[in-house]
């Protein structure tokens, strides 16, 4: 019978590999989404238009977007028709549009333009998952209450053997991250891994020759 603490033992000695060299290779990366810093529920929106939707598509709508809605009262003052027209390339845009007037209101009416900086309080916000909160709390405040799951995170980790939750349970796949990745890790752990996604581990095509972790990976290995 598998002994399940050596599995996580050899979990964790994988990941004290792999981060430092991850580490070396990005630094302290920022959110690849646009958004005006003076402005920051810019970025809650911005992510709340990622869903389903790539971060390269998203910025290509911001710019038209927050020229046309330059404040908060705006997105639900103004018609949700127009709201929908400037985000109906990110796709699901009536649903977005939902979420992001509802986002609007509360964050205005009831929080007078602050973000919250807890997990709890950010999903309490209309179209506000706990992806959505992971993102805005590591990027705004550089603190890390979980991890975010995205599909790179989602997939690279269950090939390194991290998680056995299936791809599309991201909240098990955090959990499991919670568990074997030090509280240090958390803050950066995603960015690393979508840009290694992005330059290296693809799905269809990896890399594993040219990839600077080959000689530590075990997807490489095999």
């Amino acid at each position: 019978m598998p002994d399940p603490y050596a599995d996580f033992e050899r979990q964790k000695k994988l990941v004290r590999k792999l981060y430092p060299r991850m580490a070396r290779r990005y630094g302290q990366p920022v959110c690849p989404l646009h958004y005006d810093p003076t402005r920051p529920w810019q970025l809650v929106i911005a992510v709340i238009l990622s869903a389903q939707c790539t971060d390269e598509r998203v910025n290509q709508v911001t710019p038209a977007l927050f020229a046309e809605f330059t404040e908060l009262p705006q997105f639900y003052q103004k018609p949700i028709q127009l709201l929908e027209e400037k985000i109906y390339s990110t796709g699901f845009y009536k649903n977005k549009a939902k979420s992001i007037q509802g986002f609007a209101r509360k964050l205005d009416q009831d929080l007078q333009d602050s973000i919250p900086t807890d997990l709890k309080t950010l999903q309490s916000l209309p179209g506000v998952g706990r992806k959505t909160a992971n993102v805005v709390q590591n990027e705004l405040f550089k603190t890390a209450e979980g991890v975010v799951v995205d599909t790179h995170v989602a997939r690279i980790s269950r090939l390194w053997g991290l998680s056995q939750a299936p791809k599309a349970n991201a909240i098990q796949i955090e959990r499991d991250l919670m568990q074997i990745l030090p509280r240090q890790y958390w803050l950066y752990w995603s960015l690393y891994l979508i840009f290694l996604g992005r330059e290296f581990c693809k799905a269809r095509k990896p890399d594993c020759a040219g990839c600077y972790l080959n000689t530590v990976c075990p997807a490489a290995a095999s």
